[in-house]
C-alpha cells in the first residue's frame, strides 16, 4: 500500500456487520418503513459497503436506528430466549453442585448460599437485559453517543 492519505483512520465492515444491517433494513421493509425500492436500494449500499462508516447513514433515519425492529424479529427473539435458557441451567447445575459439595462436606454453615447469591443476581440481570436491552447490542457503530460531556 504506497497510498499516502492523511485522513482519519476509516475500519473496515466485516461481512457480520453488513448481513446486521440487511436485516435491519429487512425488518424496517417488512414494517413499512421503507418502501421496497428504497429498501432493496439500501441494501444494495449495504453489501457495497467497504467501511463502517457507510453503514450508518443506512439506518440512521430509522427509530432508534432500526435496532429496536431488529430485536422484535423471531430470530433475535429465539436466540435471546436461548440464551436465557443455557445460562438457567447452568446455574442450576452449578447449585447442584455447590450444594453436594456442602452435603458431603459437613458443614454447618451453608456456605453454596454466597456464590449463588451471585449467579443468581447475574441470571436476573440477564434476563432483564435480555427483555430490555437487545437493540443496544446490535450495530454499536451506529448506536446514539450516550457520553454527556
Amino acid at each position: 500500500m504506497s497510498e499516502n492519505w492523511n485522513g482519519p483512520a476509516r475500519m473496515r465492515t466485516s461481512d457480520q456487520e453488513r448481513e446486521q444491517i440487511a436485516e435491519i433494513l429487512r425488518a424496517a421493509m417488512t414494517e413499512g418503513r421503507l418502501t421496497l425500492e428504497e429498501g432493496e436500494e439500501r441494501l444494495a449500499s449495504a453489501y457495497a459497503a467497504k467501511y463502517r462508516d457507510e453503514l450508518g447513514p443506512l439506518t440512521a433515519d430509522l427509530p432508534d436506528g432500526g435496532r429496536r425492529a431488529l430485536a422484535a424479529t423471531p430470530q433475535a427473539r429465539l436466540a435471546t430466549r436461548r440464551h436465557l435458557r443455557r445460562h438457567t441451567s447452568f446455574v442450576v447445575l452449578t447449585a447442584l453442585f455447590l450444594t453436594g459439595l456442602w452435603v458431603l462436606s459437613g458443614a454447618h454453615f451453608f456456605w453454596p448460599a454466597i456464590p449463588l447469591v451471585f449467579l443468581v443476581m447475574g441470571l436476573v440481570r440477564h434476563a432483564r437485559w435480555s427483555r430490555y436491552g437487545y437493540h443496544d447490542r446490535v450495530a454499536p457503530w451506529n448506536a446514539p453517543s450516550r457520553h454527556v460531556p
